[in-house]
């Protein structure tokens, strides 16, 4: 059933988007880069979550053999290491992106406080989403409290994680090297390297709490609102279902 262009949401609507909807049922939203990286950062989050709990927790030594045979824990840094280099260079194709790609690539980078109108849906998605009101709204991009997630789990909280783990990185590399030189500086911020180690073993668990969230939202909202969520992620179009009486 074709949308009813009243019902969308207009804090993200574009003119072409709205012409769209007028068409048809599905508006292109999320370009192939911005749906690549998306893929990509949550890949390379889970292998960083993954090896980041067990360099804040190391497992037990193996018994099997003497410890210069083993590279258990060397992996795992290895693992981390690399999955953090790929976040790292994927975040910066991602800002680059959003400068190049279509309005709805800027949306992670900003979160539009200074409209009214903004405050209003997010209060409304914030009624939504407890289930105090009864229908969804339409959302061509992110909805407000999604683009607010992801505003400070993802744009800010990924750039932390980058900070901190350049820092702790180059501490390892030692006093001289280019990560030393860049980042550095940071280790003066906080009172000693445990305490840097600390805040960003935090971190971490500030994004795991964020992808717990943001699983079961985007599966919820696929489930109960009139327009595709996950599948929008993987085609890039967004439609809506509508299965009311325009």
């Amino acid at each position: 059933m074709t949308s009813n262009p009243s019902d969308v949401a207009a804090h993200d609507v574009a003119p072409e988007d709205l012409a769209t909807i007028r068409r048809q049922t599905s508006v292109y939203v999320y370009e192939a880069p911005v749906r690549l990286w998306h893929w990509i950062n949550a890949a390379a989050i889970a292998v960083l979550c993954l090896t980041g709990y067990f360099i804040g927790s190391p497992p037990p030594s193996m018994q099997i053999s003497e410890a210069v045979n083993q590279f258990v824990f060397g992996y795992i840094r290895f693992a981390h290491f690399a999955a953090g280099m790929i976040l790292i260079f994927g975040f910066l194709g991602r800002i680059y992106w959003a400068f190049v790609g279509n309005h709805h690539a800027r949306q992670l980078f900003y979160v539009p406080v200074w409209r009214a109108e903004y405050w209003r849906e997010l209060l409304y998605e914030l009624r939504w989403y407890l289930f105090l009101v009864r229908e969804p709204k339409k959302y061509v991009g992110h909805n407000p409290l999604a683009q607010l997630a992801m505003f400070f789990f993802i744009t800010l909280g990924v750039s932390f994680m980058i900070v901190t783990g350049l820092a702790l990185y180059a501490e390892g590399a030692q006093a001289g090297s280019l990560s030393d030189h860049l980042f550095g500086w940071v280790h003066g911020l906080v009172w000693n390297s445990q305490v840097l180690h600390t805040l960003h073993h935090l971190g971490m668990w500030w994004i795991v709490i964020f992808m717990i969230i943001h699983i079961y939202v985007a599966i919820r909202e696929d489930i109960m609102s009139r327009q595709s969520i996950v599948s929008t992620m993987i085609s890039g179009h967004r439609t809506f279902k509508d299965d009311r009486a325009d």
